[in-house]
């Protein structure tokens, strides 16, 4: 079985740090290298529904509610948390719960 490492992460900025001070975190979590890849793969498919979603603000004709790309992005948004919440120490895992955003 891979080790796993405590990581510092940060949702907002969709980064992943060994270094506790290397930068503002929200969530900490143990996982392996192999996990810490799948959720830096997460982070892209967000950054990428994120554009799209820009994109469509600066084209009025389709409305928020018709907008695959926002649909895209709250999917790949409860995945990040899901896969957090799995992975988070037990305070990563009560600061999610809170956040009711897994119901």
């Amino acid at each position: 079985m891979m080790e796993k490492k405590k990581y510092y992460v940060s949702v907002q900025s969709r980064t992943i740090m060994q270094n506790q001070g290397d930068a503002a975190y929200e969530l900490e979590i143990e996982a392996t290298d192999e996990q810490v890849l799948q959720l830096q793969e997460l982070f892209e498919e967000e950054e990428d529904f994120d554009i799209d979603s820009f994109i469509r603000v600066h084209s009025p004709s389709v409305p928020y509610h018709h907008d695959e790309a926002n649909d895209g992005y709250d999917i790949v948004l409860t995945e990040i948390y899901r896969t957090l919440h799995h992975l988070g120490t037990e305070e990563t895992k009560q600061h999610i719960e809170s956040m009711q955003i897994l119901n």
